[in-house]
């Protein structure tokens, strides 16, 4: 999660001045451009005093080329099959609070998806839950994806909705001077339960590419209880698949999303080298965030796979790096109904 105004980017820059209050308190000295210390986010709230607090929930997956179901719905049925990723992420391992509490982020994923002949596409959808710090975000989605045959490949367009639920517990809020007005007046547990939509376009051409467009948030909900509302993001993802010449057991695929909220852009980029569709390993890329390591086996149809990112902002003097598992489980079915050529599930 990040706070997501003009106000943060100011903040952003103080904060990574090397010799500032909030280093000498071992405090996070960059905003990345998803999410934030639990310091740097009660800062922010005083900044803001009573004014909406605006938040991005999209999560940094490191391996989001197998995690399509969590952001474009339009995917949903895409990999022939039943399939099920499960995936566990520690960002910023070893990192604590001023007062030694270990809060950094930590994230579950399960997504589904199946293709449904009836509907003339596939259903899916995911759930999650973000912790950081005194934070907790839970976010169910659930989508259709309405699929039609395009050139050589399928094109698909996809609805979900979302429900949101975010807490937060304010006894775990360690004030940066005593008596804070803002801190003051919150007491206690709150939580909220925001609904929203979002939409997707996804084309597939089978053991060659893939490019998908999603929205999701578009209604910008705003909570009640908390006076938090979602922010609009967008996402671009595309994956491509090359056989290396001559050695036909080997194959290199280059990856890349792009997330943007309408004030800030993430930029993701990846490549991996499959060796007989067994294994795989490479490097990521997060931009102003981390480098990652990937590795993978595959194994009649269960995928495995681990991802340890290297920070390379102000925060790599605090963390020992984040550890992302992922797990990956696909069904083939039947599906000669929608398409009589070879189904490729290298991209789940």
């Amino acid at each position: 999660m990040v706070v997501v105004t003009k106000k943060t980017v100011l903040l952003s820059r103080f904060l990574n001045e090397p010799d500032n209050l909030f280093l000498k308190l071992h405090t996070p000295g960059y905003f990345n451009t998803i999410r934030t210390g639990v310091i740097s986010l009660l800062v922010f709230l005083g900044l803001q005093a009573v004014i909406p607090l605006y938040a991005q929930q999209p999560t940094l997956i490191t391996h989001y080329m197998f995690t399509n179901m969590a952001t474009n719905p339009a995917f949903a049925g895409s990999s022939g099959g039943i399939c099920v990723t499960g995936l566990v992420r520690q960002q910023w391992m070893g990192w604590k609070d001023s007062d030694g509490t270990k809060s950094a982020p930590q994230t579950f994923l399960l997504t589904g998806d199946s293709p449904i002949r009836k509907l003339h596409g596939g259903i899916g959808g995911s759930i999650s839950q973000d912790q950081i710090g005194a934070f907790k975000n839970i976010v169910l989605k659930l989508g259709y994806a309405y699929k039609m045959e395009a050139w050589s490949g399928d094109l698909s367009f996809g609805l979900q909705g979302s429900l949101l639920n975010i807490s937060y517990d304010a006894s775990k809020f360690n004030p940066i001077e005593d008596n804070d007005p803002v801190l003051s007046e919150l007491e206690g547990k709150k939580s909220d339960m925001s609904v929203d939509v979002g939409l997707g376009v996804f084309y597939k051409v089978p053991d060659k590419y893939y490019v998908g467009l999603s929205a999701e948030n578009i209604l910008q909900t705003k909570g009640k209880k908390t006076n938090y509302q979602l922010r609009r993001t967008y996402y671009i993802n595309g994956g491509y698949q090359w056989t290396v010449p001559d050695h036909p057991l080997f194959e290199l695929i280059p990856s890349a999303q792009f997330m943007y909220d309408g004030a800030v852009l993430q930029f993701n980029a990846s490549a991996l080298v499959m060796y007989n569709n067994k294994f795989y390993g490479g490097l990521g890329y997060r931009l102003q965030d981390a480098v990652s390591v990937l590795a993978g086996v595959v194994v009649k149809g269960l995928r495995i796979g681990v991802a340890y990112d290297i920070s390379t902002s102000a925060m790599h003097k605090y963390n020992s790096g984040g550890l992302e598992v992922m797990v990956n489980y696909c069904f083939k079915i039947d599906t000669d109904k929608f398409r009589k050529s070879y189904r490729n599930t290298r991209f789940l």
